[in-house]
């Protein structure tokens, strides 16, 4: 089995969510929507640009200020098994590379161990 990582960061949420559900979808007999791939993929949504200020001495915390958030739309996937190229290098899957970015260290997310630097996929 061949694990690559990819990060992306979409125009918007509905954007994201299309290109996730043309990954594959399967419908169970109650009629839930199921993912029919074996890719692992988080929404991470809009990146918080700024941290909440909290009160600490209320009671209940209060937040002074609240966050800033950027406008891309965030989505880690573990991918598995993609097709490999001749040369051994892998793309991502077609429509996702626009949105991929390539960040220097590994990210606000991580999947359980594994390093987005060794597994990021370099082949756009």
């Amino acid at each position: 089995m061949k694990l690559n990582i990819g990060k992306y960061a979409f125009n918007s949420k509905e954007q994201a969510l299309e290109k996730i559900k043309k990954l594959g979808i399967e419908t169970d007999e109650e009629g839930n929507e199921l993912p029919a791939h074996k890719h692992t993929v988080v929404e991470l949504g809009f990146e918080a640009l700024s941290e909440p200020v909290i009160d600490p001495d209320a009671y209940p915390p209060e937040v002074i200020e609240y966050p800033t958030f950027g406008t891309d739309y965030l989505v880690d996937v573990l991918w598995v098994d993609l097709e490999e190229e001749e040369d051994g290098s892998t793309n991502h899957p077609y429509g996702w590379a626009t949105y991929s970015v390539n960040v220097s260290d590994e990210g606000i997310h991580g999947f359980l161990g594994l390093k987005y630097q060794e597994l990021k996929i370099t082949n756009n």
